[in-house]
């Protein structure tokens, strides 16, 4: 029996309760298409089980060690450069380590805590929703940015919007301590993260990699190994 239920709970995933009344405005939907052309209702039943997926929330297995940075989101590294950080984390204007993690519409959209800390500023800024990989959307577009503090560091997270996206949920405040791979906030559909890193933290992954939210290991903090070299295949 408990096998039974293993595998249940792979296949059914659960759902964040932020996506609840879109999937009920998908129903409803599709039941009134339906009811005026039975055919439109397998359109309908379609969208309204991609939006099931798109809100859905699995369990995370996140390591935990000390200087460890986690990936706040699930999608694919689309840039690591070095950039200094928006005004608005009122981090010191010197270059720091930026390491963007782009979502597209088929990704989990629940952004978890790369480290373990407290969280020392909240800004959200409106702006624009330009293709959320392009370089100027770090500055031009809709983001909510977070300062987290551990162990006597500070990093910034920025979630930013895109074409796609109208709204940054955030469900964290200021003061608020994080544990790693927690929950903080979800971006409804297409967007990105920017975790903003000291320049003598050693980034772990590679340009295009596939970052899983609260497991993926983008950095170290106190690394002491040579530097990482990746292979495209």
């Amino acid at each position: 029996m408990s096998g039974i239920l293993d595998s249940i709970r792979r296949i059914v995933v659960p759902i964040h309760k932020e996506g609840y009344p879109f999937i009920l405005i998908g129903l409803i939907a599709t039941f009134f298409v339906g009811w005026l052309w039975s055919p439109l209702a397998w359109i309908g039943a379609i969208i309204t089980t991609w939006i099931c997926y798109f809100f859905r929330d699995p369990a995370r297995v996140t390591p935990i060690r000390q200087g460890l940075v986690v990936s706040p989101a699930d999608g694919r590294v689309s840039l690591i450069m070095t950039a200094v950080p928006p005004a608005e984390l009122e981090l010191p204007q010197e270059p720091m380590t930026r390491v963007s993690v782009f979502m597209n519409v088929f990704d989990c959209h629940v952004n978890r805590s790369p480290v373990e800390g407290r969280i020392t500023q909240i800004l959200y800024t409106p702006g624009l929703f330009l293709n959320a990989e392009l370089d100027k959307a770090s500055d031009d577009n809709e983001r909510n940015a977070l300062v987290i503090e551990t162990n006597g560091t500070k990093i910034g997270v920025v979630q930013i919007a895109g074409l796609v996206a109208r709204r940054i949920v955030s469900f964290v405040k200021v003061g608020d301590k994080l544990s790693p791979g927690e929950r903080f906030g979800l971006i409804r559909f297409g967007s990105r993260l920017d975790i903003y890193l000291p320049l003598n933290a050693q980034v772990l992954v590679g340009l295009g990699q596939t970052a899983v939210a609260g497991e993926t290991v983008l950095a170290d903090l106190n690394a002491t190994e040579p530097a990482r070299q990746y292979h495209v295949g």
